[in-house]
């Protein structure tokens, strides 16, 4: 009984496994503060005015930006692939007012967590 109360307690206390279904949806919705659960502390962000690497409160605050300014309606998936490893990424279209963004994103794996690692939105 010990056993398992104390198996119980610690998977409780592991942190989440996030996917990157739920990085998507966070896109999908253009909701920057959801997306920053998932970004790593170094993010790369590529944007049609401007490229860097920026710290996770940096980056979200430019994709908070860029969502508001571009007024996301949807994300849709076009191609996903992950190479076995942990690493994953992700190519779609963010679709808002100000027209379509090809959107790329590279997700690794970190412990038991996958995490954002490089986030770029061109213009098409």
């Amino acid at each position: 009984m010990v056993v398992l109360t104390v198996s119980f307690v610690l998977v409780s206390l592991r942190p989440p496994l996030y996917t990157v279904d739920e990085i998507t949806n966070a896109i999908r919705v253009g909701n920057a503060t959801e997306l920053s659960r998932y970004l790593d502390s170094r993010v790369d962000i590529s944007l049609p005015e401007k490229t860097d690497t920026y710290s996770k409160i940096q980056a979200e605050m430019i994709i908070r930006d860029f969502f508001a300014t571009n007024g996301v309606q949807n994300f849709l998936i076009k191609h996903r692939s992950s190479n076995g490893g942990g690493t994953e990424f992700c190519v779609g279209v963010l679709q808002t007012r100000n027209g379509d963004y090809r959107t790329t994103l590279f997700v690794k794996q970190k412990g038991d967590r996958q995490l954002l690692q490089e986030l770029r939105f061109q213009t098409q």
